[in-house]
């Protein structure tokens, strides 16, 4: 029997990145096979290394994209997607670094402000 397209009832797909806030703890869970301590540690280096590469960046070098692409790759790591998602924005930005720069700055310092809340908690 043939499927016809108007008998398939649409449903909407789930997002690629779930948006659970600024970290996806389920995600980071995953990550580090359940060991709070490893996600601990995961998280204050991902914040460490977020700061110095938004320094970096902050003069939009020429190395832009590498730099990016290296922050996007951690974020993604820990589950902090709207972090890799503004990283692979100015990644590929061309004449909006600026924004997207500035969007970069607001999403590492919101999943920052997590990190910080996570870390006082354990």
């Amino acid at each position: 029997m043939a499927l016809h397209i108007e008998q398939v009832q649409w449903m909407p797909s789930p997002p690629l990145a779930p948006d659970d806030g600024p970290i996806d703890r389920a995600h980071l869970h995953r990550m580090t096979l359940g060991d709070a301590a490893l996600e601990r540690e995961v998280l204050a280096m991902f914040a460490a290394q977020a700061v110095g590469l938004l320094d970096e960046l902050s003069s939009l070098p020429s190395n832009v994209a590498a730099l990016t692409h290296k922050l996007k790759g951690s974020a993604q790591g820990v589950g902090a997607f709207r972090v890799a998602e503004a990283a692979e924005w100015l990644e590929t930005a061309g004449s909006d670094a600026g924004q997207a720069l500035m969007a970069l700055n607001d999403a590492v310092a919101e999943a920052r402000s997590a990190i910080d809340g996570i870390l006082r908690r354990s």
